[in-house]
């Protein structure tokens, strides 16, 4: 297994230390492991993570269907 540091994954993601902190509170972040006092990332966790983050589109989801009433 190849476990990341906080400093990979900012690397890697472009998130800053403090957001990948506030990431892990809040449970938007990749998965990790709590080794003592030490975060660690498995190296596909974050790839997985960073895939689900893929869009096609600017626009969210649900703004990019019409609500069903067509304009004339």
């Amino acid at each position: 297994m190849n476990l990341l540091s906080i400093d990979d994954v900012s690397a890697a993601t472009g998130l800053s230390a403090s957001t990948l902190a506030k990431r892990r509170c809040d449970g938007t972040g990749p998965a990790f492991f709590k080794i003592g006092r030490t975060i660690k990332y498995a190296a596909t966790d974050v790839d997985a993570w960073i895939l689900s983050r893929r869009r096609t589109s600017t626009w969210p989801a649900n703004d990019n269907k019409q609500s069903g009433t067509q304009a004339a």
